[in-house]
């Protein structure tokens, strides 16, 4: 048995769906962050559990070939990347992996599936949202950046790869603003004062969205901050306040407050123009968002004769990428912030063969089954925890010809697909998007098809 502070060799021969490396030493497995496939390390036990340890490097003792130097000063302690230490090359490679283990062993699918991935064009600078927490130190020093994995730690760090730099530059601008005022940021005590700034970005158009969220909607110096802010900043059309104070983890509140410009600002993705507010769901990297959609309405097969429902619509944006190849467009969201969101859009981008319903997914699928409406395919981008089984019944029952399911977690995918396999569609192929560079998530877009007749 191995003891905590123990020091230990191992060698990494695979990595974990949060990027960790595995090692094995003796009959126990080893997670250890910030290793690579073929190194050779000494590590540090942390804790040791009956099956498994968790250890940290103390040395490389023989680098991986995959390894390369880090080249952001916080990458090993912040929440955010995990892959900077290895080449993008070796990432990608990690990633595929990650959704082949996941159809392979939850959903009981054939290796062959799952396509090659779909590199991203950026791998830095690339998000176009950021959510900076702001807080105060243990010495009452104010604090911006993000946080620390598995924590809700705050570490200071004000410029970040993923992001554009000019975000950066605004986080450095508040912070400065906000360095002699830290009677401004919210505190559990307090209940008012700044908790996040969010940025939004439109790649296309160059709009930029300021957003605060405080404890309560007013607060001290707010005009200098905003003023320094357009003035400096040109490209910012949106300036909003967001009140929460509730002790929560949820970031965002439910009252939002346009204090500059316009409510919501406009980018323009696969030929489209859509609007961003605040509440909206848009896709982190447009440019290869902009590639999956482009696959989605591959794998959907539409003649122009089909009707099409999108569920987990959001704003709108996959179902109108589709909407010139079908008949007829349902989407299908549970905000209603959204689901005006996605009629502008329709609108402002002269779509006049969508309905879009609010309400939650399954509900709304069903109440659209009772309606007698059959649609030719289903497409859906759901939250991280995937579909419900109610759902996938409802779904199966309204038996489209095809299904396309867009995922942000393979596991929750595999899951799903094993029950789809089992009432009836047939997998037909998966294809991976990295839509997150030196992150661990990945995206995936499949297509699903129905084996026979329903009955």
């Amino acid at each position: 048995m191995y003891r905590k502070n123990e020091i230990i060799e191992l060698n990494i021969t695979s990595l974990t769906s949060d990027g960790d490396g595995v090692g094995r030493a003796g009959e126990l497995v080893f997670f250890v962050p910030n290793t690579a496939v073929g190194d050779t390390i000494r590590a540090k036990v942390l804790k040791v559990k009956k099956n498994v340890g968790f250890a940290r490097v103390e040395e490389i003792v023989a680098p991986s070939p995959d390894r390369i130097e880090p080249d952001c000063p916080v990458s090993f302690s912040c929440g955010g990347c995990v892959y900077r230490h290895i080449s993008y090359e070796a990432e990608c490679r990690a990633k595929r992996q990650k959704v082949t283990d996941a159809v392979t062993r939850i959903g009981k699918l054939d290796a062959s599936l799952v396509k090659d991935i779909i590199p991203s064009e950026k791998i830095d600078g690339y998000r176009n949202k950021a959510m900076i927490p702001v807080g105060l130190n243990r010495d009452g020093e104010v604090v911006m950046g993000y946080y620390a994995r598995h924590s809700h730690h705050i570490m200071h760090c004000l410029r970040c790869q993923l992001s554009p730099p000019v975000f950066n530059d605004i986080i450095e601008d508040v912070y400065a603003f906000l360095k002699h005022r830290p009677g401004l940021v919210y505190t559990p005590q307090n209940r008012k004062g700044i908790r996040h700034i969010y940025l939004r970005y439109a790649e296309m158009t160059g709009d930029l969205m300021f957003c605060v969220i405080v404890g309560s909607r007013h607060f001290d110096g707010e005009e200098a901050l905003y003023n320094s802010l357009q003035e400096k900043y040109t490209q910012i059309k949106s300036i909003v306040v967001n009140v929460n104070a509730e002790d929560t983890n949820v970031i965002l509140g439910k009252h939002t407050y346009t204090v500059y410009g316009s409510d919501a600002i406009t980018d323009t993705l696969c030929g489209l123009r859509f609007e961003i507010a605040p509440e909206a769901f848009y896709q982190i990297n447009r440019s290869q968002a902009e590639r999956l959609y482009e696959k989605a309405k591959e794998y959907a097969g539409l003649t122009g004769k089909e009707a099409l429902i999108d569920l987990y619509c959001g704003a709108g944006t996959i179902g109108l990428s589709m909407a010139d190849r079908c008949k007829r467009l349902i989407g299908v969201e549970i905000i209603p912030e959204a689901i005006e969101n996605a009629k502008r859009n329709a609108e402002h981008n002269g779509v006049g063969n969508a309905r879009f319903i609010c309400g939650d997914a399954s509900q709304a699928a069903e109440q659209l089954r009772k309606e007698g409406i059959r649609p030719d395919v289903v497409v859906f981008d759901p939250p991280r925890k995937g579909l419900t089984s109610e759902l996938i019944d409802t779904i199966v029952q309204m038996s489209p010809d095809r299904v396309v399911y867009v995922s942000c977690d393979p596991a929750t995918l595999a899951r799903d697909l094993k029950l789809f396999t089992e009432k009836n569609y047939s997998v037909k192929e998966i294809t991976p998007y990295d839509l997150f560079p030196r992150t661990s998530h990945v995206e995936s877009v499949c297509l699903m098809s129905r084996k026979k007749p329903h009955n």
